[in-house]
């Protein structure tokens, strides 16, 4: 009956493809051979959550369980969300088009902030009570949560029965190996809390309270279930190179943002941009060989029929055997007609020898990301790349006949300065100005730049988790004094809707109470935030007023360093000193070498018992 509802309803939406399934790679399985149903939940379009190389991990994962079956569930269309409201159709998962009410998990990889009013708006949609603490003591389902963003979930704490920190791979198949077994001695929901609690990795909110002081900060977080753990650690995979990496990824029927295949490379970061937090989180750092990465990449083309590859890593020039990887992929995927995408290229391992391999599989333009418009302020985030550099890239770059070029920036950083917005505008000068010095540039072309200047987000477990992020009006005198100091009509500039950004800074800094202004928005129709054109700023400060509390104390607030922050629960490896003495030679314009170079004693070969190189 369900089934029929679905397919007389989907042709009268955008691409109903995204809500039928049936694509090539999909996994079907016999309900009579499965103990444990897994809806993979992604709080955003199916043609973003798609092109998640994660969500095609743990996919194939669990499914290589004869008795695991995982199904994929996306944020549906605003059209076809009224219909299936109207209709009275639950949501349901991809491969079987049943109600995933009725699976015994539901998961939510969480990618970023503005997706989390989708997550309240899907679990309404399947029929699952919002809050964790309304869902009774039947064992199913569990709602459960992964990804970056749960470093810091406590704003959405109120809605979770568990949060999973760090890598998958293990810690999804031991948790669900606990409730097969406990689902089949009949126990009861808060039984299989307080034993998921200690597995490493599994935190449930429910076991901990929060109190506050009269002025908002936290006094103090206490546990209410003696064998939960005082800090949860995080899990990582410490064999990289062999763990499990599918052969074959689910093949969409219509185009999604990221349409190939995609091979992982490494994981972590050596760098320490004291900005970035996936390069603080995703620690150690460690590689696949290239004999891996040469296997997986081919395997995927082959059973895919992809006739695109990308390489996905946070660096993937820092890897040890680059030239060695580049030059096997290049041999194959010129053979096999396969283009071979490469992400941003960093400015300070920029050879003539790995242009000459990128101009084999790159036609169009460049990417760097200065991030800071002068020196000084680079060294302040740790960039560790330098003028010269910078000028010596992209020297290399138009010799090589490149023309287009697009350079990351980002505006509020700490300690910024009208004159490191006025560098931006100078860097951005010199080099159109480079472009056409250049005798052997390419003749009878123009030169393009863009810039991109984001607004800074303080994140938790970097060493900008202290510091206060620029206001609305600061940012937008940042923005008009770049545009102005600009000369060349050859450069264009773009940035982000500053108010986007605020909030941003708000829930990834936020704590418990914000739980209420989370429903309270999505209540009042706030949902796919991360899109201009659903996007509501004062729906959220209305949400904001109504629970008394206010953005500024979030976002705009230095915050001291023996604050017990929201977070300091979660043991992400890297400590919290590590964090503080980072903070403070960046305000001193003192400059940290990368991991490879020297470690720094962040505190992660303490956690894992060894070097993070391996």
């Amino acid at each position: 009956m369900l089934r029929e509802k679905i397919e007389n309803t989907i042709l009268k939406v955008q691409k109903p493809s995204r809500y039928i399934g049936g694509e090539l790679g999909s996994i079907i399985k016999d309900k009579k051979d499965v103990s444990v149903r897994f809806a993979f939940c992604f709080p955003d379009s199916y043609d973003i959550g798609m092109s998640h190389l994660g969500m095609k991990i743990l996919y194939s994962l669990i499914n290589s369980r004869e008795n695991f079956w995982c199904e994929r569930v996306f944020a549906l269309g605003i059209d076809y969300e009224k219909l299936m409201r109207e209709k009275d159709i639950p949501l349901y998962g991809l491969e079987s088009l049943e109600p995933i009410k009725d699976f015994d998990f539901i998961g939510f990889t969480m990618q970023y902030e503005l997706s989390y009013t989708n997550v309240l708006n899907m679990l309404d949609l399947a029929g699952v009570p919002v809050y964790a603490s309304e869902r009774g003591e039947s064992l199913f389902p569990i709602v459960v949560a992964g990804g970056p963003c749960v470093c810091n979930m406590e704003p959405l704490a109120d809605f979770f029965d568990i949060i999973i920190l760090g890598e998958g791979e293990e810690v999804n198949l031991e948790l669900m190996d606990l409730y097969d077994l406990m689902k089949k001695n009949g126990a009861k929901r808060s039984e299989f809390l307080k034993e998921a609690c200690k597995i490493e990795g599994i935190y449930v909110p429910s076991l901990y309270e929060v109190e506050y002081k009269e002025n908002g900060i936290i006094e103090s977080i206490k546990i209410n279930y003696d064998l939960a753990p005082k800090k949860i650690k995080k899990r990582i995979i410490k064999d990289f190179d062999n763990v499990f990496y599918p052969e074959q990824f689910v093949v969409p029927f219509s185009e999604i943002v990221h349409d190939r295949a995609s091979v992982e490379v490494l994981r972590g970061c050596i760098r320490g941009c004291r900005f970035c937090q996936a390069g603080f989180i995703y620690r150690p750092y460690r590689e696949k060989s290239t004999e891996n990465i040469f296997i997986q990449a081919k395997d995927l083309c082959e059973n895919t029929g992809y006739e695109e590859l990308s390489l996905a890593s946070l660096s993937t020039s820092d890897h040890a055997n680059i030239d060695k990887m580049l030059t096997d992929l290049i041999e194959y995927t010129e053979k096999g007609k396969i283009n071979l995408a490469l992400p941003s290229m960093r400015i300070d391992n920029f050879t003539d020898e790995l242009l000459e391999k990128i101009k084999k599989v790159r036609k169009s333009g460049l990417t760097f990301a200065p991030e800071a418009g002068t020196q000084r302020l680079r060294d302040v985030i740790n960039k560790n790349v330098t003028d010269e550099e910078i000028m010596s890239t992209c020297k290399i770059a138009f010799e090589g006949g490149y023309t287009n070029v697009k350079l990351y920036f980002m505006l509020g950083l700490p300690t910024e300065t009208d004159e490191d917005i006025i560098g931006i505008a100078d860097t951005a000068n010199r080099i159109v100005d480079l472009f056409y010095s250049i005798k052997n540039r390419p003749m009878g072309k123009q030169v393009s730049i863009s810039v991109s200047a984001s607004t800074f987000v303080p994140k938790p477990f970097t060493p900008f988790e202290f510091e206060p992020q620029a206001t609305k009006e600061e940012i937008e005198q940042k923005q008009l004094l770049l545009v102005r100091a600009l000369k060349s009509k050859k450069i264009r500039v773009s940035w982000h809707n500053s108010n986007v950004s605020k909030l941003e800074a708000v829930l990834a800094r936020g704590d418990r109470r914000l739980s209420k202004v989370i429903y309270e928005a999505w209540k009042k129709g706030s949902k796919f935030d991360s899109w201009d054109e659903h996007f509501s700023f004062e729906i959220w400060k209305e949400a904001f007023e109504k629970n008394n509390l206010d953005m500024d104390f979030y976002a705009n607030r230095k915050r001291e360093y023996a604050e017990i922050m929201p977070w300091d629960h979660m043991d992400y490896y890297v400590t919290k000193d590590f964090l503080i003495k980072e903070n403070k030679k960046a305000l001193e314009s003192i400059t940290t070498k990368n991991c490879r170079l020297n470690c720094s004693n962040c505190g992660v070969n303490t956690s894992i018992g060894g070097a993070c190189f391996g």
